[in-house]
């Protein structure tokens, strides 16, 4: 069993243990403590194995695999390194969490002679008022950032290990330098101290300090909170981070005198200009704020439980197209003028997108009832991100926001989550490579990737080797900053919304046959757009109604692009009872009410042709193929190996479970229509999977119970209470 040693065992040091204790990761915990006390009751409380009084005391016990944690005070750190330097194996990883970078760095350098592979500096963007051991908390970190500065030798076993490490305790991991890390806690945590603590002992020796801490309300109790934080800690702070805080103070003492003179001139403009600048920052604060919020809820586990049978029947409409949304984000913020969205999907996924934006400086206001506001910047008018830009779980976002950071003057990585990092990069990062940018990937082109923009792009012809509507407009999006025209040859049709909407802007795309080309440097001038409802989504309850007797359900205003309508075509092969009314064009998307009725199925063999229509529906189609009578075949999907899941084969171990028989081929599926069953499903952390699986209980003649839910959101926010609202049998449970 490998060593975890943790030194200095309070707030940080000990939540960071207690973290990786509660996921039960296998080290033995070792706590460095030269109080008694604390150590007593660090082993008590189930912080630590055990305790010893020095890193000379363990030192001899450890070697390659083991961790060195320093969490003691900031100016105490160089002499803990001085002791590793001395004492410990080069191959123990060594890590802190100071929050000041600069001067431990210099401290490695002073005890090391250089900057040894093995040191991996870090720091958690978490904490509390509380201090000591029994303040530790093990969800202290959990979706907060975690940000590690490595330097050109930092070895990549040690980075991986500590980045694993803060990823176990829940925690969000990015990447900065030690100066942009620096001066960056200057201004969002250390200033604010240094202004609290100034503002308490300010008030403090005024002569009416009990009359002013009398009648203080509530906004000079939440801004002066940070004040009753621990001074040693913050005194050493101030002293190793000093120039960058004096850098901060300067702008904010600039800023007061520039108000000052304005209240003093009673220049009412200059003071409203400088209040709705800030309300306009903070609102967008507040909104990074619930999106991580957001964010906090999704990583509790969600389970479904279903009973067999039910109805579906009802009028209802779906969420709006989350391939439309992320495009409407991303367009319009490149676009010259103010574009205005309506229908925008407000779940994860598409707020990725709008996040990643908002973090290269562009205004968007919104979304408050799907509505959205975007303030366009133009082609070149995005601005560097202070940090890794997160895709969450959304493969759209990272890679079609791949091929617009390509032409911008600046780099920017591209993070995910847990299923997101285990996804291909590299069927963008090749193309975008041939157009002379470099792209930077983990170990088998895997996020998070980074791309550095060098303000243009050179055009090219692209051969798609794979059809996938993805790869299609990252490579368009990139072409957008060449001199010269780009294309793109598809092997088989994908959907075409970028193409759609890069029109709907004004941008000239031709399309002749399977090629797909635009020329660069061109205006995309500002529109309205309204997002129909997501026919990925439909299809969920499309395939409901299809499969249960007596059911008659409409769908309304659900988008039926040529090239997303494979569902609607396998499910009227199968036999489905289905029908398209109220058909019209909205800001260029073919729109329809569509109304499915009960009518028994029949399994066929699935065109090919129709395979990239419906690559996202499959999931959903399988469980109807289980539900018709003889046997269905599906060839040419090997896409869908590498979504948030191999989705043939969880939907097959699935099926299997519920008692339909699915055979695997490599490239899709062989099922066999029957009774169905019930069981536990394993989603694999894919929102479709869990889907589909809800539907598959109007069939199913015994309880399923669905784990891992809380994906669902990504895609579809609402599922259950629409779900319910037609007549599932649907219980959603929080643990």
């Amino acid at each position: 069993m490998n060593k975890l040693v943790i030194v200095g065992v309070g707030l940080i040091g000990g939540s960071f243990a207690a973290a990786l204790k509660r996921v039960k990761l296998p080290y033995e915990y070792i706590g460095v403590v030269r109080r008694e006390s604390a150590a007593k009751e660090a082993v008590e409380l189930g912080i630590v194995d055990r305790t010893v009084s020095s890193i000379a005391e363990v030192a001899p016990e450890l070697g390659e695999g083991d961790v060195v944690f320093i969490a003691t005070p900031t100016l105490t750190v160089a002499n803990i390194l001085q002791q590793c330097a001395e004492l410990v194996s080069p191959y123990v990883t060594v890590t802190d969490a100071a929050s000041v970078k600069g001067s431990v760095l210099e401290a490695v350098q002073d005890a090391y002679g250089c900057i040894p592979s093995q040191v991996v500096l870090g720091h958690p963007i978490a904490g509390s008022e509380q201090s000591g051991v029994a303040a530790a908390d093990p969800y202290l970190y959990r979706t907060h950032k975690v940000i590690v500065t490595p330097t050109e030798s930092t070895g990549e076993d040690h980075l991986r290990r500590v980045r694993h490490l803060w990823r176990m305790t829940g925690a969000e991991v990015v990447d900065m330098s030690v100066q942009e890390h620096d001066q960056v806690l200057a201004s969002t945590s250390h200033l604010p101290h240094l202004l609290a603590y100034a503002l308490v002992d300010s008030l403090a020796r005024d002569e009416e300090h009990d009359n002013i801490f009398k009648y203080a309300a509530g906004g000079f109790r939440d801004f002066t909170r940070i004040a009753a934080s621990d001074p040693t800690m913050w005194h050493d702070i101030m002293c190793a981070n000093g120039d960058a805080i004096v850098r901060s103070l300067d702008l904010l003492t600039d800023n007061i005198a520039q108000l000052r003179t304005a209240i003093i001139a009673r220049d009412g403009q200059a003071i409203k200009e400088l209040f709705t600048r800030a309300k306009s920052s903070r609102d967008y604060f507040s909104r990074m704020i619930s999106h991580r919020t957001r964010e906090a809820k999704m990583q509790k586990v969600i389970n479904y439980r279903l009973q067999p049978g039910g109805e579906v029947k009802g009028t209802i409409r779906v969420p709006g197209d989350k391939s439309m949304s992320h495009r409407s984000i991303m367009l319009g913020s490149l676009a010259v003028g103010t574009t205005e969205v309506t229908g925008f999907l407000e779940g994860a996924d598409a707020l990725a997108t709008l996040s990643a934006f908002r973090n290269m400086g562009v205004d968007i206001k919104g979304p408050v009832d799907g509505k959205v506001t975007i303030q366009g910047v133009g082609l070149f008018g995005l601005k560097p991100p202070t940090e890794p830009l997160n895709m969450g779980n959304s493969g759209t976002s990272m890679r079609l926001l791949a091929g617009i950071v390509a032409g911008q003057t600046f780099s920017a990585t591209l993070t995910g989550d847990e299923s997101l990092s285990k996804r291909p990069m590299k069927r963008v990062a090749d193309p975008l490579r041939a157009m002379g940018v470099k792209v930077d990937t983990e170990e088998g082109g895997r996020p998070p990737i980074t791309i550095h923009g060098a303000g243009h792009t050179t055009a090219m012809h692209y051969d798609l080797p794979m059809a996938s509507a993805q790869v299609k407009s990252c490579v368009l999006l990139a072409g957008l900053y060449a001199q010269g025209e780009t294309s793109v040859v598809e092997p088989a049709p994908t959907r075409d919304h970028t193409e759609r909407m890069l029109r709907g802007f004004g941008y000239e795309v031709k399309t002749e046959d399977a090629k797909v080309s635009l020329k660069g440097r061109g205006t995309l001038t500002a529109t309205q757009i309204d997002v129909p409802s997501d026919i990925s989504s439909a299809a969920f309850f499309m395939v409901a109604a299809a499969i249960t007797p007596g059911s008659d359900l409409t769908l309304e205003h659900v988008g039926i692009n040529p090239t997303r309508i494979g569902v609607v075509n396998i499910l009227r092969a199968m036999g489905a009872n289905l029908t398209l009314s109220n058909e019209r064009e909205v800001g260029g998307e073919p729109v329809a009410d569509i109304t499915v009725k009960y009518s028994p199925l029949k399994g066929i063999s699935i065109p090919e042709d129709q395979v990239p229509l419906a690559i996202d529906e499959f999931p959903v189609l399988f469980v109807a193929a289980a539900c018709a009578e003889g046997t269905t075949v599906l060839t040419g999907a090997e896409e869908l190996r590498v979504k948030e899941s191999d989705r043939i084969q969880a939907m097959a171990d699935g099926l299997t479970t519920l008692g339909v028989k699915a055979t695997v081929t490599s490239d899709g599926m062989i099922i066999e229509g029957g009774a169905m069953g019930g069981g536990d499903i394993v989603t694999h952390h894919d929102h479709r999977i869990a889907m589909a699986f809800a539907v598959a209980s109007l069939a199913a003649s015994e309880e399923i119970r669905i784990h891992d839910c809380a994906n669902v959101a990504t895609s579809f926010p609402g599922f259950v209470s629409l779900a319910q609202q037609v007549g599932m049998q649907i219980e959603e449970q929080t643990l």
